[in-house]
């Protein structure tokens, strides 16, 4: 009688298969729930690909220094100050896109006053180069920044104004003018 059970078994070529264990089920569950979860995660939390990567160099009361990679393009630049400006208009709060505030004293809001200058070379964007700018203590420093520029968002309580290109001001103002091109600038037609 044995050989007549072995024999059926080897003509059916496998034994019946026994059911998962339930341990090795929630193991399985388990492993592929967090393979979706990880998934999830990843695509929520994707960089914005609208805009350029861009990294805050340095910060000065009002004054926010900002590196964009070399191979950066005008147009980049230009979607760049564009998010800053809406952002400006429906929150003006910029601290979603890594800015400390700038008036955080103001009872009105702790970016009444902002001003993003934007920049393909890193150096320009470390504390002592902002500060040499702002304060005009070395003029080297301060024309280089100036003529270094590619990019600028001014916000005040009142007005805006974004620009592409160097700052124009000296003797050589004419040509750099020539780099120079205004995006936008005027009254806001209402403030948060």
């Amino acid at each position: 009688m044995y050989e007549q059970a072995s024999s059926l078994m080897t003509l059916s070529g496998s034994k019946p298969k026994k059911p998962l264990d339930t341990v090795v089920k929630l193991a399985l569950s388990v492993f592929v729930s967090s393979f979706a979860l990880i998934w999830g995660g990843m695509y929520l939390s994707r960089p914005d690909r609208s805009i350029p990567p861009y990294s805050i160099g340095s910060q000065e009361g009002i004054s926010v220094a900002v590196h964009v990679p070399s191979w950066t393009s005008d147009t980049e630049i230009e979607a760049l100050i564009e998010r800053f400006r809406k952002v400006a208009r429906e929150t003006r709060n910029f601290g979603h896109m890594k800015i400390r505030p700038t008036t955080p004293d103001d009872p009105h809001g702790r970016y009444r006053r902002i001003t993003i200058y934007i920049f393909t070379d890193q150096g320009w964007t470390e504390a002592d180069s902002l500060h040499k700018f702002l304060t005009g203590e070395d003029q080297s420093v301060h024309d280089g920044f100036a003529k270094a520029l590619r990019g600028l968002y001014r916000l005040d309580e009142r007005e805006e104004e974004g620009r592409m290109g160097p700052l124009a001001k000296g003797p050589d103002s004419a040509a750099t003018a020539a780099y120079s091109r205004q995006l936008f600038k005027g009254v806001l037609a209402a403030t948060p």
